[in-house]
């Protein structure tokens, strides 16, 4: 498999964008108010904007993933690789990669889920002694970093993974050994 230029361009915007949305889902995160009530307390939660950054940004991480994934063929479904350092490489950014992505995914599907749960409903709180709670700070901000570490190990996966392709070693170096002579040999006469 030839390096693409066009799959790296995907590769790399698909994840600034998730990290875009990322980063935007930890400005706009909620913050939560206590309102005295007749009954008692009354928690009010602010924007549910970081909500929909954050499954954006989930949702581009996903399909990237998916994208990467599927162009390589899940590096353990198609053609063997040349052994040596390039797939060495591979192998090491390819565990990374998914470390990376997993972990990224988990931070933004958790203060998502987090943001529109506490966005979406209020609770009283006059008699349990609770407080307003509100999702940690920068919860969106390490799934935005580790979405940036993500595309980095993306991009050395993929770079390794074309180097060692084995179909495209055998393409370059079919017939290395083997010289035609391409003069034509008739016997002489004696």
């Amino acid at each position: 498999m030839a390096f693409s230029i066009s799959v790296l361009i995907i590769v790399i915007f698909a994840h600034l964008f998730a990290f875009f949305y990322a980063f935007r889902a930890e400005v706009n995160r909620y913050w939560a108010e206590e309102l005295p009530n007749d009954d008692g307390t009354i928690c009010v939660y602010t924007t549910d904007a970081s909500t929909f950054y954050g499954f954006v940004a989930f949702s581009f991480l996903l399909v990237n993933q998916v994208f990467l994934n599927l162009i390589t063929r899940c590096f353990c479904c198609g053609k063997g690789l040349v052994p040596g350092r390039s797939t060495s490489c591979a192998i090491i950014c390819y565990i990374l990669s998914w470390i990376g992505f997993l972990a990224a995914e988990a931070c933004l599907l958790v203060g998502s889920t987090t943001s529109a749960y506490k966005t979406k409903y209020q609770g009283y709180y006059s008699t349990l002694g609770l407080s307003c709670s509100a999702l940690r700070k920068g919860v969106f901000a390490v799934g935005a970093v580790l979405t940036l570490f993500s595309m980095l190990t993306s991009i050395l996966y993929y770079w390794a993974y074309c180097k060692a392709d084995i179909a495209d070693f055998w393409m370059r170096h079919q017939n290395e050994d083997i010289e035609m002579d391409t003069r034509n040999h008739v016997p002489e006469r004696q």
